[in-house]
């Protein structure tokens, strides 16, 4: 193993390679000197050109740090990602066709890193059928210039699958916290583990170089083996930054290294406003021991409620980075959780979570149909992406979408628990057809699963003859406050009934008595009269 600069790195990349990037969003585990000096190297030479971004995670903090630094024009042929919602330069570039861009499940690009590792032919998966990922509807394109297939559809045992096929890489830039003199990685101030050893062992497979960005040195054979998360035998340089942070707005948080457990009072109560009224709502779908995953957006306060209402560790919260539990963080620092009991590599968080094992999902909508599919990808001017929506949203046994009513201006509130909405919102939020179907709703009526749609004035339910309403909040008029917003009529439930009346009123509403006395449904059938 060689210890060289990061400019050093950065000039071993070559025109039109493909360079692999491990980490994840604002700046988990993100090996930001690589990107720096990479963006540096070109700006004083114009090389590397035509270079293939590869990365199973949106890499950016929403402004210039990440992947944005590689937006000058000529210095990226492709990029293949879950997500562009942080790297506002490359959604513009993708938007204006000058890369190629292609946005695909990020569990599917996780678990591919794995399949390229083993030489396997690529990655066979249910996820993104029926939606614009699958090949007969977009293929994951978000680019005219895309044009190369990188999904394919199959049969096989008598089902359709997605064929994700495999990419050859040339350089990885990976991250962990220190490196010893034989190139062994560990990641002890990490908040998130990523699939780090996955893409290393990948790079080798092809036959690329494995660049590591550490913090820190350490003596050959001081490093403990079980802490050890890349070998050092996959690990060709290193980078040392003493310098780097946790995450691009975090300098180190002891809390998301799992070095400790913070008070439940240090996770902060929101503002009472109709994201606390939503994230309300939504949590009063959890059960004693439910099994969940919290979506970015309005989804991530239902943490927060937990954490208020004091029921946090009477649930099980997860987020796709791998941590088990705890308080998913939110914001820039999404990604990370606090007070956690475990952390896994991603792929195996997605093997989970694809296998159904999430009893509930709270993910966001920003379109709705009247099919009940959303639209969360692309919008507007806006290239999102797809994250890890769909492993989630797909293979839940319940999906709970949150949002506001409507968008752009919404000026909402509550006087003694009715509501006034003083601004209506500009944008209608459930539409007559979506720009781009992430999830559809038709085909998991099909597949028997469970969805509620639940905003600040009214809850739906998706049912097998369509969108239903089962709710509404006090003080909201159906014609006027609903109905005219919608593209589509729903039907609307002959029990149609008031919200609870907590939901809209700023005191605590001292649910975890209701939340405990329901009872725990996912226990095995067989564990049902052993365990009370």
């Amino acid at each position: 193993m060689q210890i060289i600069s990061s400019a050093q790195a950065a000039s071993l990349l070559q025109d039109g390679d493909t360079l692999l990037i491990g980490g994840s969003g604002g700046g988990h585990a993100v090996p930001e000197s690589l990107i720096v000096a990479l963006a540096e190297r070109f700006q004083a030479e114009g090389r590397p050109r035509n270079l293939t971004l590869l990365h199973p995670v949106g890499l950016g903090d929403m402004d210039s740090r990440g992947v944005d630094r590689l937006a000058g024009k000529g210095l990226l042929k492709r990029i293949v990602t879950g997500a562009l919602v942080n790297t506002p330069a490359i959604q513009r570039m993708a938007r204006a066709d000058l890369i190629e861009a292609y946005t695909l499940p990020q569990g599917a690009l996780s678990q591919l890193m794995r399949e390229m590792a083993a030489g396997r032919p690529g990655l066979l998966s249910h996820v993104g059928l029926h939606t614009f990922v699958d090949p007969r509807y977009g293929g994951g394109r978000q680019s005219p210039s895309a044009r190369e297939d990188l999904v394919e559809l199959v049969e096989l045992a008598g089902g359709e699958w997605l064929f994700y096929k495999p990419i050859s890489v040339d350089v990885a830039f990976l991250r962990g916290t220190t490196a010893d003199e034989d190139g062994n990685v560990t990641m002890e101030k990490e908040a998130v583990f990523g699939e780090m050893l996955s893409m290393a062992q990948a790079t080798r497979r092809y036959g690329g170089v494995v660049i590591a960005q550490v913090e820190r040195l350490a003596q050959r054979h001081t490093l403990p083996p079980k802490q050890v998360k890349i070998p050092g035998m996959l690990v060709d340089l290193v980078v040392v930054d003493p310098q780097q942070r946790q995450t691009y707005v975090t300098d180190y948080s002891p809390a998301y290294a799992g070095e400790l457990r913070v008070p439940l009072q240090d996770i902060p109560s929101l503002p009472f406003d109709a994201r606390k009224v939503i994230a309300r709502r939504a949590a009063m779908e959890l059960f004693p021991g439910a099994v969940c995953n919290l979506g970015a957006g309005v989804s991530t306060g239902i943490a927060n409620i937990a954490a208020e209402e004091g029921f946090l560790d009477q649930i099980i919260l997860t987020n796709e980075q791998g941590l088990i539990g705890g308080a998913p963080a939110s914001g820039v620092d999404a990604g990370a959780a606090v007070n956690y009991d475990a952390i896994v590599d991603q792929p195996y968080q997605f093997d989970f979570y694809d296998g159904g094992g999430l009893d509930l999902a709270f993910l966001s909508f920003a379109q709705v149909d009247a099919e009940g599919s959303v639209n969360i990808s692309r919008f507007g001017d806006r290239i999102i992406g797809i994250g890890g929506f769909q492993n989630i949203a797909q293979n839940a046994k319940t999906v709970i979408f949150s949002g506001t009513f409507t968008a752009g201006g919404l000026d909402i509130t509550w006087e003694q628990g009715r509501t006034v909405i003083r601004r209506e919102g500009r944008h209608a939020k459930f539409v007559g057809q979506l720009e781009q179907v992430s999830y559809n709703g038709a085909y998991a009526a099909s597949l028997g699963q469970n969805v509620l749609f639940v905003s600040e004035r009214a809850v739906f339910r998706r049912q097998r003859q369509g969108m239903v309403l089962v709710e509404i909040a006090p003080g909201v008029d159906l014609q006027r406050d609903v109905l005219a917003h919608m593209a589509f009529r729903p039907l609307i439930s002959p029990q149609l009934r008031l919200m609870d009346e907590r939901l809209f009123r700023p005191e605590l509403m001292n649910y975890a008595p209701t939340l405990l006395a329901k009872p725990r449904i996912n226990l095995p059938a067989r564990l049902r009269n052993l365990i009370t």
